[in-house]
């Protein structure tokens, strides 16, 4: 399952059949799907390269209103976990928190910081309750949370809204930062 599909539907109710259609037509894991702001439905599946084509050409094959869909190859295993929300944070090294304009930007760029570095990613929210943007957190030594904030600047480019490092952050901060505070 080294592969990432990523399609945002205009419509929830499009959204949960273009999901099903596209988990019937190959053998993807559906690793999360649900709604975001502005009343649109994100759908992430993972597996093979060619399993994953499939889907998301399944997706945009439907009829149905898209916003976007796109496929990374060779996704990092720490992207699909905190995907699926299960991301480690140790309080006592250095967090970074990148801000993106929108969710497939972020997603690449998370992507880009883990391969690129040592540093965990810690947190990707992809969305919900934030208009649309997303933003993630990565965790590790000030050094490789420095370095990998420095590739995932390159990677958005304009898309980039903010990128800060906190060494030693308090680990109320982390705690909000990981688990939500709402």
């Amino acid at each position: 399952m080294d592969t990432l599909g990523v399609v945002e539907c205009k419509s929830i109710a499009s959204g949960v059949a273009v999901a099903d259609a596209m988990m019937k037509i190959a053998d993807v894991e559906l690793v999360r799907a649900g709604t975001i702001c502005s009343g649109r439905y994100m759908i992430y599946v993972s597996g093979t390269r060619a399993a994953v084509d499939a889907s998301v050409n399944e997706a945009g094959e439907s009829g149905r209103a898209l916003k976007g869909a796109f496929v990374i190859s060779g996704v990092s295993d720490q992207v699909l976990s905190a995907l699926r929300k299960e991301s480690p944070v140790n309080p006592a090294d250095a967090l970074a928190v990148i801000e993106c304009r929108c969710v497939s930007a972020g997603i690449n760029a998370a992507d880009v910081a883990v391969k690129r570095s040592d540093a965990i990613l810690a947190r990707l929210v992809t969305g919900q309750g934030i208009n649309g943007k997303s933003y993630f957190v990565l965790s590790g030594d000030v050094a490789s949370v420095r370095e990998a904030v420095e590739a995932a600047e390159v990677a958005l480019g304009t898309e980039l809204i903010e990128a800060v490092v906190i060494p030693r952050p308090d680990a109320s901060v982390v705690n909000s930062l990981v688990k939500g505070v709402r």
